[in-house]
């Protein structure tokens, strides 16, 4: 599921950067990949023939929401049972938006241009969106503001140097396996054995 929401959203943001940019149907505006493994010899430069020359969008955490989780381990089938299964599992999804061009204004423009594009619509709906992945009912993408300390931290783990850069939460990712742990039919009569109760 996590890999068919990123690839969605890259989608969705790619159409609307490709028209932004005029580039042909066939060339990505950006591409989803781990922005760590990038080989940045001279970022923001050119770099050397193996450095990649785009925009990437990257996953670099993951949160359960747990407000949004249902404490009720206990769900009515279609056909009228009890069946026991585990709540579905709600995610956060911390995705790193970053640009690497031949020059630096092409950079800081293609990603002014990733932050407009979730100005105009940060709310994907089966309604609104209909290729969104099936069993998603809803996406909200929020900007994040990172602290410098925050931001010295996550481009260190990355082990890379800065890039242009923003990041974004993506809420309700539902996680959820459809295989039951046990059911039962529904209570429909009471009846008392205990001859002591009788009277």
């Amino acid at each position: 599921m996590i890999d068919k929401t990123l690839d969605f959203i890259r989608a969705q943001l790619n159409s609307y950067l490709q028209a932004k940019l005029s580039l042909l149907p066939n060339e990505d505006a950006i591409i989803l990949s781990n922005v760590s493994q990038l080989n940045e010899t001279q970022p923001n430069s050119g770099g050397d023939d193996n450095d990649p020359q785009n925009a990437f969008l990257s996953l670099v955490n993951i949160e359960e929401d747990r407000i949004s989780k249902s404490p009720e381990n206990f769900v009515r089938a279609f056909d009228g049972s009890i069946v026991y299964k585990n709540p579905k599992i709600y995610l956060n999804l911390y995705v790193l938006f970053s640009v690497n061009l031949s020059t630096y204004t092409e950079s800081l423009k293609r990603l002014s241009y990733i932050i407009q594009f979730f100005q105009h619509q940060n709310v994907f709906t089966p309604l609104t969106a209909p290729s969104i992945p099936d069993g998603v009912d809803e996406l909200i993408v929020d900007l994040m503001s990172l602290s410098y300390q925050d931001l010295n931290n996550l481009w260190g783990i990355l082990g890379s140097r800065y890039l242009p850069s923003v990041m974004y939460k993506v809420r309700m990712i539902a996680i959820n396996e459809d295989f039951a742990q046990g059911s039962a039919a529904l209570i429909q009569k009471i009846s008392i054995t205990d001859k002591t109760l009788q009277l």
